[in-house]
């Protein structure tokens, strides 16, 4: 099924993207930032994946649902998609290192089922039984139709034996983008499609040793260069074609791979100085426990931190929880609007003066809104991890 080549343009980026791993699985990542970055980028591209698919939910808001607040302007299906999604992510990382994996239908459907949260009326992990057509969002018209509802379940098998087969031979930005093309070829279900796939793709780039699971996931980069994803998948052509060349596919794949993992390891450096700072300030100057950077951490970003979210993040009690916010809005570092349990905190520019004062990056500029300000520091940030 499909043809395809490695390209030049593929064979750097692969070998750039080996670079990278190698550089980014070398030492330990403290454990609390650790644990922080794995939540900041799960949200990013939870709320990337399941926004190309239509949900209409904000990085903001599926942070809080994913440590286990419930933005009132969501709803409860829409909360239960993006736990699934979440779900089904969690579940390919708990199988990816097991020495007995196997690529098997059963899998695919499993991961299906989790990713739209088991709901029977969406068809959750089950092939689909009669035709699907893909459209142009707001314009109706058909753009890709795939294989019959029958000839599903074997695609479906050639797929699993395909990857279960080459993973020992193709690089795995390659397999990555070939299982997720398949996938999205042979369009298996009725809805949860590209979710899918893009999570098979994360689970082949696992599987093949890119052991940082924050770095294999695509969503994040897809949801912001829509355009070009979507334009990846015309070299499928209009019908289902099994021999299709996916060239176009595996480079625009690999490549974005590629940009994705240099863009997120800068990041990573630069907001791996920025947990340092918060932690320093939180235990050197407010003499408190280091759990309270947590909050910080949002704050620092202009985010709201109420007392449920905090309590997911920190794992203390409710108490607990209302003391060390409390204590941070003493501090000035943050203010708080509402009251009791209800109050939704924020930093102030005492948080941005305190950071920078921390860092040793001299004086933010004071003439800019904060929103400005704070993205000075962190471009400060990111310019001494490249150097």
């Amino acid at each position: 099924m499909y043809t395809w080549e490695i390209t030049r343009r593929i064979a750097a980026d692969i070998e750039r993207l080996n670079e990278l791993r190698a550089r980014l699985d070398t030492g330990t990542l403290p454990r609390r930032w650790a644990g922080r970055l794995r939540r900041e980028l799960e949200a990013g591209s939870t709320a990337a994946s399941t926004g190309l698919e239509g949900v209409p939910v904000t990085v903001a808001e599926v942070r809080r649902i994913l440590a286990g607040d419930r933005p009132p302007a969501v709803s409860d299906t829409d909360i239960r998609l993006v736990e699934g999604y979440r779900d089904a992510m969690s579940y390919v990382l708990r199988r990816a290192d097991d020495p007995g994996f196997t690529w098997q239908p059963e899998l695919i459907l499993g991961i299906h089922d989790r990713v739209l949260a088991g709901f029977y009326a969406l068809g959750a992990g089950r092939f689909r039984t009669g035709p699907v057509y893909l459209a142009l969002t707001g314009e109706g018209r058909r753009v890709y139709e795939p294989p019959p509802a029958d000839e599903v379940p074997d695609l479906v098998r050639d797929l699993a034996d395909f990857a279960q087969t080459r993973s020992c031979d193709l690089p795995a930005p390659v397999l990555s983008a070939l299982v997720h093309v398949r996938l999205a070829g042979v369009h298996p279900f009725s809805d949860g499609n590209g979710r899918t796939a893009r999570v098979l793709a994360s689970l082949a780039m696992y599987r093949c040793g890119f052991t940082r699971a924050e770095f294999a996931s695509l969503e994040e980069w897809w949801g912001a260069h829509r355009e070009v994803y979507y334009a990846a998948f015309e070299c499928l052509g209009p019908v289902w074609d099994p021999v299709a060349n996916v060239t176009p596919f595996v480079e625009a794949h690999v490549n974005a791979q590629r940009l994705q993992m240099e863009a997120l390891s800068l990041r990573e450096a630069a907001e791996r100085q920025l947990w340092q700072v918060l932690e320093d300030i939180v235990t050197e100057d407010l003499s408190a426990p280091p759990r309270m950077a947590d909050a910080l951490y949002d704050a620092f970003f202009g985010r709201e931190v109420t007392n449920r979210y905090y309590r997911g993040l920190a794992d203390v009690s409710v108490a607990t929880a209302t003391n060390d916010l409390m204590r941070l809005e003493a501090s000035g570092l943050v203010r708080a609007t509402g009251a009791g349990r209800s109050a939704a905190y924020t930093g102030t520019e005492a948080l941005v003066v305190a950071v920078a004062e921390a860092a040793n990056l001299g004086e933010v500029p004071i003439s800019s809104p904060i929103d400005a300000r704070r993205a000075w520091l962190v471009a400060r940030l990111a310019e001494r991890a490249q150097r």
